[in-house]
C-alpha cells in the first residue's frame, strides 16, 4: 500500500488535531466570546428599540389616522415610497445611538480614564552638579553656593529670554 508511505497522509490526525486546537483557542478568547454576547444583545435590543419608535413613538405623531408609519407616496410608474417606515427606522437607529452613547461609550471611556497612566509633568527643577540642591531650571548662578551653572537644555525657551527678546 503505497499510499500509507506518502508523507502528505503520514501524521494526518495529529496535524488535524494541532490546527482543530488552535481553532479552539482562537473560538475561546475571551474577546471573540466578549463580541458575540455584545452582538446577539444588539441585535435584541435592537427590536426592543424597534418596537419602541413603532408602537409607542410614532403613532404620537399625527399623521392621518396610521401615525407616521403611514405616511407613503405612491410614484407614477406603479411603486410607493413608504417615508413613514424610513422615518420610524431613522428614529430608531438615532434612539439606540443615544443608548449606546450614553450607557456604554461615555462609562467605559470615564473606566478606562480612571486607569490610564497619567503623563509626566515637564520638569520645572533641576539639581545644581557642585552643591546638588534644587534650583529652578533656568537658573544660571546657584542660589545656595553661587556657582556658575552650564545652561538648561535648549529645547524649552527660557521665559526671561522670551520676555527681553
Amino acid at each position: 500500500m503505497a499510499v500509507w508511505n506518502n508523507e502528505t497522509v503520514h501524521n494526518v490526525g495529529s496535524r488535524a488535531k494541532g490546527t482543530l486546537g488552535d481553532f479552539q483557542k482562537f473560538i475561546l478568547r475571551g474577546n471573540v466570546v466578549d463580541l458575540a454576547v455584545g452582538i446577539m444583545i444588539g441585535a435584541a435590543f435592537s427590536g426592543v428599540v424597534n418596537a419602541l419608535v413603532g408602537d409607542v413613538v410614532t403613532p404620537i405623531i399625527p399623521l392621518g389616522n396610521t401615525g407616521l408609519s403611514g405616511w407613503a407616496y405612491k410614484v407614477p410608474w406603479g411603486g410607493t415610497v413608504r417615508i413613514g417606515t424610513f422615518m420610524n427606522t431613522i428614529i430608531a437607529f438615532l434612539i439606540l445611538a443615544f443608548v449606546i452613547f450614553f450607557f456604554i461609550v461615555k462609562p467605559v471611556n470615564a473606566l478606562m480614564a480612571l486607569h490610564k497612566p497619567k503623563a509626566a509633568e515637564a520638569p520645572t527643577t533641576r539639581e545644581c552638579p557642585y552643591c546638588l540642591s534644587t534650583i529652578p531650571l533656568h537658573a544660571t548662578r546657584c542660589a545656595y553656593c553661587t556657582a556658575q551653572l552650564p545652561p538648561a537644555e535648549q529645547d524649552q525657551a527660557s521665559p526671561a529670554t522670551t520676555q527681553r527678546a
